[in-house]
C-alpha cells in the first residue's frame, strides 16, 4: 500500500489512510504501507496507519543520517517493534570500505536486523516489466534477500544472509553468467 504517491497527497490525509489499513487487516495477516524516504506527507500518513515498522535504508551516511531521524519520530510515537533491513548492499564495496558495514549501519541505528537486500539490476529490469521480482524465475541475488526478509518477519528462523559470503561460488557465478543477456 503506498503512502507517499504525490497524485494522492492532496486528497489522502492519515486519517484516511488508518481506516484503509484497518479495513485491509480484517482480511489479511500483514498491511505493509510503503512510505517514501523522509518525513513528509507520505511518511506521516504511513504512520497514522503503522503499529510495527520496518526501517529500510542504503548503507550510505547521508541515508543513514535520515533513517535515525525517523527512528526518533517512530519512538515518539509508541511503535514497536522497529526492525531494520539495509538495502542495496555492495559487498566489494562494504570489503573495501567505500560503504558503510552492515554492523556500522546498525551500530548507529541500535535496531535489530530483519534482513539485508543485495544491490542487483535485476531489480530494476522487473520493476520496468511490472513484474514482482520474487515471482520472477530468476535466480537473483536481491530475491533470494526479499524471499530471507518474509521469512524472517513471518516468524521463521531463518539466517541473515552474508554478505561477505553470498554469490562467491562456482555456482553462483555460473548461474550470474547464464542470466546475462546479450544485445
Amino acid at each position: 500500500l503506498p503512502a507517499g504517491d504525490p497524485r494522492m497527497l492532496d486528497w489522502m490525509k492519515p486519517e484516511d489512510m488508518k481506516t484503509i489499513s484497518e479495513l485491509l487487516s480484517e482480511k489479511f495477516d500483514f498491511v505493509l504501507v510503503d512510505c517514501p524516504a523522509g518525513v513528509e506527507d507520505g511518511f506521516k500518513n504511513a504512520l497514522a496507519a503503522c503499529k510495527e515498522a520496518i526501517v529500510v535504508t542504503n548503507p550510505e551516511l547521508s541515508a543513514v543520517r535520515d533513517a535515525d531521524r525517523v527512528i526518533g519520530i517512530l519512538n515518539t510515537s509508541d511503535i514497536e517493534p522497529i526492525q531494520l533491513v539495509i538495502n542495496r548492499v555492495r559487498p566489494n564495496m562494504m570489503a573495501s570500505q567505500e560503504m558503510l558495514s552492515i554492523e556500522d549501519v546498525q551500530g548507529i541505528l541500535s535496531l535489530p536486523l530483519l534482513g539485508i537486500v543485495l544491490e542487483d539490476e535485476q531489480v530494476i529490469i522487473s520493476t520496468n516489466r511490472g513484474e514482482p521480482l520474487t515471482l520472477s524465475d530468476s535466480r537473483s541475488p536481491a530475491k533470494k534477500c526479499y524471499l530471507n526478509v518474509s521469512q524472517r518477519l513471518t516468524g521463521n528462523d531463518v539466517p541473515i544472509i552474508d554478505p561477505k559470503n553470498e554469490g562467491k561460488s562456482l555456482k553462483d557465478k555460473f548461474m550470474r553468467l547464464m542470466q546475462t543477456k546479450v544485445f
